[in-house]
């Protein structure tokens, strides 16, 4: 799949944003600690992909009621849905030196139910001409993500046929609609009943 970059400008997907605190003392200390700055991009992005998709459990999968948003929070709470878990990566490799950015899917969940957005996190080694999507979620059930820059080792892949989709547009900040989902929910019961069907 062909990856559309939201705005032209490369530098903005190294920023900051409420969201995307990457200069927050605690997403510093962990980027050093998974070897930021240690010269190799691809071992710092795989380490900081499997971190975030190992040692922060999905809210849903672990029964943990905490609605976490911001990347530092997330850091902190260890814990958070697909949304908040991207915007961990996303910082963590920003505070690394590595252009990253936030992109969307549309599934219905294996069950042809209604159909809910799910966040990915989109990169860009140095010296790469493209997107690669990664997805941070967590492996459970037999769901096997993982770290990739040639191909994609997503947890799910779109079927048209009930209505899944691939948004193509990496965005250089959360997108509005799972964002105020993340931030008006007081809790994951709630927020599953708040995540945005279309973006």
């Amino acid at each position: 799949m062909i990856l559309m970059q939201n705005t032209p400008d490369l530098s903005a997907y190294l920023g900051e944003g409420e969201a995307i605190d990457h200069h927050h003392p605690l997403v510093r200390e962990t980027a050093e600690r998974l070897g930021a700055g240690n010269g190799d991009a691809y071992a710092y992005a795989s380490a900081a992909f499997a971190f975030v998709r190992d040692a922060i459990p999905h809210s849903m999968d672990a029964g943990d009621p905490r609605v976490t948003w911001r990347a530092s929070d997330v850091l902190s709470a260890r814990t958070g849905i697909c949304y908040a878990k991207a915007h961990a990566l996303t910082a963590l490799l920003r505070a690394g030196g590595i252009h990253s950015g936030l992109c969307y899917q549309g599934l219905t969940g294996g069950d042809g139910g209604d159909l809910v957005i799910h966040g990915l996190v989109a990169v860009r080694l140095p010296g790469r001409e493209r997107w690669v999507r990664q997805d941070p979620r967590g492996n459970t059930d037999g769901i096997d993500a993982r770290f990739s820059v040639d191909e994609e080792r997503l947890v799910w892949v779109p079927r048209p046929e009930h209505g899944e989709l691939d948004y193509p547009v990496v965005y250089e900040a959360p997108h509005p609609a799972p964002l105020h989902a993340l931030r008006s929910s007081r809790d994951v019961a709630e927020l599953s009943r708040n995540l945005p069907s279309a973006l």
